[in-house]
């Protein structure tokens, strides 16, 4: 196991600032979420820098919770709302995505706008090289990971229903411009 892992791999208990009413979720997953029954027990996956991610977890069935971090935030950062909808389009057109079991943007539930999705189990390869891996192996992973972006360039946006996503050409001029604009508001000292 590399400090990677250690670091990034797996989850641990949800930090203070980041806990939630878990009765409330489960009210709302007893309302939402086809063939859910608690108890629910959740915990924090390690890492990740922007939306806080849970594994919850209930006798009969595992789940992901992605939502946006609490606190004051920049217009158009932590859009799990955008998340949500695209990986629910994609799994539709037969891509693999994880299935999106509901987006709940009322923040009277557990503070901030929030979605569940299928807890899909996996590996995690640190080193693209693969070096730990007979050569076979990582054939068959190059191959399938190749597949899989030739797979996703094939989904006709307007038919996956993402014709109105997002503003045609000048893409990279619009981002620097929105990242610029957002290292501004978030400068501490000028």
């Amino acid at each position: 196991m590399s400090q990677l892992d250690d670091t990034y791999t797996g989850t641990k208990p949800v930090a203070d600032a980041l806990k939630f009413d878990q009765a409330a979720l489960e009210r709302w997953m007893q309302a939402h979420v086809e063939g859910f029954a608690g108890p629910l027990t959740i915990e924090q996956f390690k890492g990740g820098q922007s939306n806080p991610t849970y594994k919850l977890e209930t006798p009969k069935a595992r789940y992901v919770l992605r939502r946006k971090p609490p606190g004051k935030l920049l217009p158009s950062a932590h859009a799990v709302d955008r998340e949500y909808r695209v990986m629910k389009a994609l799994g539709e057109q037969g891509f693999p995505a994880p299935h999106m079991f509901g987006l709940c943007e009322d923040d009277s539930v557990i503070g901030t706008a929030f979605y569940i999705m299928d807890f899909v189990e996996g590996r995690i390869f640190w080193d693209p090289y693969l070096p730990d891996l007979k050569p076979e192996d990582r054939a068959a992973i190059y191959d399938a990971s190749n597949a899989t972006l030739a797979h996703l360039h094939s989904i006709d946006h307007e038919a996956a229903g993402l014709g109105d996503y997002g503003k045609p050409g000048n893409y990279f001029e619009r981002s620097i411009g929105r990242w610029s604009k957002q290292y501004k508001a978030a400068e501490t000292q000028t």
